[in-house]
């Protein structure tokens, strides 16, 4: 039976070897005539949309201008970033803090912004860390990370972080099943059918954003790949594509690839609310960090959480029903209208696509096929809407232009398709280079779509760009969607490994109250120096604080004596720029951190610990005016046990005649 597989397997490869190696039918690299102006934005004027770009093993986020493909900005998020100091300074420390201890990196996935009425609104973007299971929140009038919350009971936060039609919640589930915190989790890992289990993370987003775990719901021991809320009628509901049914634990490629059918996991969550409500939730203990931002004193605070409150899918039958799906799926999507639900089997040549008011009525009339693990399996027939024939090999992932048409990447044959959703016909395919992942339509996972551009972001780009040796970047392929066919528009180059991406209308994100300087009246920074008369060296035992100012173009104080080696240092930088941009940079000889990336009005703390007697120069970063060389200051570190006295001074130390 094995070796039959295995051949199969061989076969399947070699179909699609032959599919790469020949173009798919009336599709073409070649761009239109017009594809440059089309993407042109003239020097001094905005992109139409912008590009949030998931960074993969970067841990970060990119953001992009559309049409351009231009680069605007890394945001920090799951990964430190010697660039702005970010998981460096004394401020950010507590943002990657988790159960394990400070964390400095992570592999982020998937991202999701905020929704009013099932409409982006520009408030936020949600981002998750697919290692160390978290969900953070980027305050999108800042463009920094404001809250991170760690997901107990998880390995692996794969399918996450979707949000529902007004951001009532955003949700993650485990990529790795693994036995529950709270559980004896010295277990032999072959006993994963009997102590392997699933976590469905509800986490509450507040009218200010703030997140909470509200619930979490546990199933049978499986590898959940992506999901994506219901809409409109199906709201109430969450879609999950899950694989490994088999529970295999060792080899998945062939292990966990036996059954025919994988399944989606519908999930009504509220009834799980009503549930809660009925105290059918149970409280077990876990151990998990919340990390948030305060704008006003501008540090970052991190607090353990103790419990959280639990529903077990296989006792309560009525909030989980599991619909067979082709082997091995991965993305699962929700069209704009909230009817149908398509998944996607790696290892099929078709597209299934349900009908939830079919899957309403199949439950109610309880057309199920038997349970897997306790919970109910619907008959595929009677959920189904119907089959995307042909439509390419390796079909991942869909989106939606609000017109009635989706658009599936498809990895193995490298190329995108566009199809009617209601009669299910393929109207348009285009190659992409190489190996599609992920598409975005600006707003294609919502109910309002903006179909005109569709970025589709490749895994494989070999001879698409200027080699860079062993490792080359990852590329996104800009399409104008507005007509009936497909037309290829722009290649660029990515950061990190992007896989989901969103877009949003410029205008959405840019007129939603973004801040441009902190005001120094407001800065509540416990060490803040909200002027060049304030600034002073204070020392507490062998801690040394530097109450620091710095301006266009000097630092306050900028000769400081009397540090000795060991001395744990702490430069609390002040900028006391009132100017939009006008960021200043710290850096210090021999600190084994970073830079600070200080910007107008905010405080950061560089913490270090001199290790050799000398003069240590320190200087601005960030060019910030014509005498921007001149920016800089000296350090004096004596012997540890030295008597020099603290002193600092600013203009007044000038050279002995």
């Amino acid at each position: 039976m094995k070796n039959k597989f295995l051949k199969s397997i061989f076969v399947l490869t070699l179909g699609c070897a032959f599919f790469v190696s020949c173009k798919p039918k009336d599709s073409t690299d070649a761009v239109e005539g017009d594809a440059a102006a089309k993407v042109y934005v003239a020097p001094g004027k905005y992109d139409e949309y912008y590009n949030f770009v998931s960074g993969g093993f970067s841990g970060q986020v990119s953001v992009y201008g559309l049409p351009s493909g231009r680069l605007l900005r890394v945001m920090p998020v799951f990964s430190e970033d010697p660039q702005s100091g970010y998981g460096y300074s004394e401020e950010t420390k507590a943002m990657l803090n988790t159960s394990h201890g400070y964390v400095p990196w992570d592999d982020q996935h998937h991202l999701d912004l905020s929704q009013t009425n099932g409409e982006t609104d520009g408030r936020w973007l949600f981002a998750n860390a697919n290692n160390t299971p978290r969900i953070a929140r980027i305050d999108l009038k800042t463009f920094k990370t404001a809250e991170i919350i760690e997901l107990p009971n998880c390995g692996g936060n794969h399918s996450s972080p979707f949000i529902t039609q007004n951001t009532e919640y955003v949700v993650g589930a485990s990529r790795f099943s693994v036995p529950a915190d709270n559980d004896d989790g010295d277990v032999p890992i072959n006993t994963y059918k009997k102590n392997f289990k699933g976590h469905l993370s509800f986490v509450k987003v507040g009218k200010e954003g703030q997140l909470d775990l509200a619930f979490q719901i546990v199933t049978p021991g499986v590898n959940f790949d992506l999901s994506h809320p219901g809409k409109k009628e199906s709201h109430g509901w969450f879609f999950f594509s899950c694989y490994n049914t088999e529970q295999a634990n060792t080899l998945l490629e062939v292990n966990a690839s036996k059954n025919d059918k994988d399944f989606i996991m519908a999930v009504n969550w509220k009834k799980a609310e009503e549930y809660i409500k009925a105290g059918k939730g149970k409280r077990v203990p876990a151990n998990y960090a919340h990390n948030t931002w305060d704008e006003k004193t501008q540090t970052a605070k991190s607090e353990m959480k103790k419990e959280v409150l639990i529903l077990d899918a296989a006792e309560l039958k009525d909030i989980c029903y599991l619909i067979p799906c082709p082997k091995s799926p991965h993305g699962c999507d929700i069209d704009p209208t909230g009817e149908y639900i398509v998944g996607s089997g790696k290892l099929a040549a078709l597209i299934p696509v349900f009908s939830f008011t079919k899957l309403k009525d199949a439950i109610a009339k309880k057309q199920f096929d038997g349970s897997y693990a306790g919970i109910p399996v619907v008959k595929y027939e009677a959920a189904l809407h119907g089959e995307v024939q042909k439509p390419g090999l390796g079909p991942l992932h869909t989106e939606f232009d609000g017109k009635g048409n989706a658009y599936t990447t498809m990895f193995v044959s490298s190329e995108v398709v566009k199809w009617n959703i209601k009669d299910l016909k393929v109207l348009d395919r285009k190659a992409t280079y190489y190996s599609p992942g992920h598409l975005m339509i600006p707003g294609g996972n919502t109910e309002k779509p903006y179909g005109k551009y569709m970025v589709v972001y490749n895994k494989i780009t070999k001879d698409r760009f200027l080699e860079t040796g062993p490792e080359l970047a990852q590329s996104a392929q800009l399409f104008d969607i507005s007509g009936d066919k497909m037309k290829l528009l722009l290649d660029y180059p990515t950061i990190g490994e992007p896989h989901y991406a969103q877009g949003i209308p410029a205008d959405k994100v840019r007129n939603n109250g973004q801040l441009k300087f902190y005001k120094i009246a407001e800065n509540n920074h416990a060490y803040a120096t909200k002027g060049e008369k304030e600034s002073k060296v204070v020392r507490e035992g062998n801690k040394v604080h530097i109450y620091m100012t710095s301006i266009r173009s000097h630092f306050a104080p900028d000769n400081i004596e009397g540090i000795r080696v060991g001395d744990e240092v702490y430069f609390h930088v002040t900028n006391l720029e009132q100017d939009w941009d006008v960021p200043h940079g710290f850096a210090i000889k021999g600190a084994n951190t970073a830079e600070l990336l200080i910007m107008p009005g905010e405080t950061l703390t560089l913490k270090w610990v001199p290790q050799k007697k000398g003069i240590y120069p320190f200087y601005c970063t960030d060019f910030c005016s014509a005498l921007h060389q001149e920016m800089q200051g000296y350090v004096r570190v004596s012997p540890a046990g030295s008597n020099v006295p603290i002193s600092y001074s600013v203009g007044t130390n000038l050279p002995k005649e």
